[in-house]
């Protein structure tokens, strides 16, 4: 409850961004002064910060990193109060912060098509017009506040994961999968492991209900654990047949190990994808091109495996960043 609260907060926060808002925003692309960008106190958070300031960078503007800033609710209180200019976010948690009454789950539905078929051979069902995460975020942004390009190669929703014994028999489609949804003991990872910023899920709200909704994939056997790491270790030890982790498998410590991932076609889970968000005026139309060229390339693997090097093998986020602009040519 304090957390949801502190969110709505700062959303309100944001919501009183004025007129004079805008006038200071235009100021920065005007005067070519610095670009600050915003990271969490997370390595993803981190990681995103320095390849957008990296980027920019290559535009010939000059940018810093300011890190560990705290929570989402921190960092949208230090755009209000224009401490930074720019900050990375996933998608779907940002919609959440914004508009807690949003019921969009997919990212777009052409985004979402083209996952799906590549994922598993399927569609993805039909969405009403606006319907879209990227829609629904577009409408629930403040004043003063823009995004750009939001990277549809990143898949950061949560992971409905299958353990080796029983992705030897069962689908691997939460479409097919939902016929055998009441025969599983199904754990539920609740925390902030894999992502700090993302708030733990209410495993009723955010994981039975959907996936009854939209599947109609009814558990009746589920153990709530404190941890991905704890869930992980409970299908390993055969203690249940089926896990829900907060964040993608692959950023697991280790990463995901014989765990099997039953792909989500239908967005039971919100889309989560990576976005910046941004004082409206304070880039060029330059460096917002050069923001869409990462939204371009940037991929999960690539995300997750920087990710996971950042925090376990304490790799430089400035460094790693580098690389991958570098392998890119960005």
């Amino acid at each position: 409850m304090e957390l949801a609260a502190s969110l709505r907060t700062a959303a309100r926060a944001v919501l009183a961004v004025t007129a004079l808002t805008l006038v200071v925003s235009c100021s920065h692309s005007e005067s070519g002064g610095t670009i600050t960008v915003g990271a969490g106190s997370s390595a993803q958070s981190d990681l995103i910060a320095e390849i957008y300031a990296g980027a920019l960078a290559r535009t010939g503007a000059h940018t810093v990193v300011s890190a560990r800033l705290g929570g989402r609710a921190d960092l949208l209180a230090a755009l209000d109060a224009d401490r930074v200019t720019l900050v990375g976010d996933d998608s779907g948690d940002l919609l959440t912060a914004l508009d807690p009454r949003s019921t969009a789950r997919i990212p777009d539905p052409e985004s979402a098509a083209a996952q799906a078929s590549e994922a598993t051979g399927t569609t993805v069902a039909q969405a009403e017009p606006g319907s879209s995460v990227s829609d629904a975020l577009s409408r629930a942004l403040p004043e003063g506040l823009a995004i750009s390009d939001i990277a549809d190669g990143t898949d950061l929703r949560p992971d409905f994961v299958l353990s080796a014994a029983q992705a030897a028999r069962l689908p691997h489609s939460l479409k097919d999968l939902a016929a055998h949804c009441g025969e599983l003991t199904v754990g539920i990872a609740t925390g902030s492991e894999l992502d700090p910023l993302r708030p733990g899920p209410n495993p009723q709200r955010d994981v039975l209900t959907p996936l009854r909704q939209v599947y109609g994939c009814d558990i009746t056997h589920y153990t709530i654990y404190h941890s991905d790491t704890a869930l992980r270790d409970a299908l390993r030890g055969g203690r249940i047949q089926a896990g829900v982790l907060t964040a993608p498998a692959t950023l697991l410590p280790g990463g995901p190990g014989d765990l099997v991932v039953a792909a989500d076609p239908d967005y039971a889970f919100r889309a989560q994808n990576i976005v910046p968000l941004f004082r409206q005026g304070s880039l060029t139309g330059t460096q917002i091109k050069k923001l869409n060229y990462v939204a371009g390339e940037l991929t999960t693997a690539d995300l997750t495996t920087l990710t996971r090097r950042l925090r376990d093998e304490h790799a430089s986020a400035a460094d790693l960043a580098r690389g991958w602009l570098d392998e890119h040519d960005l």
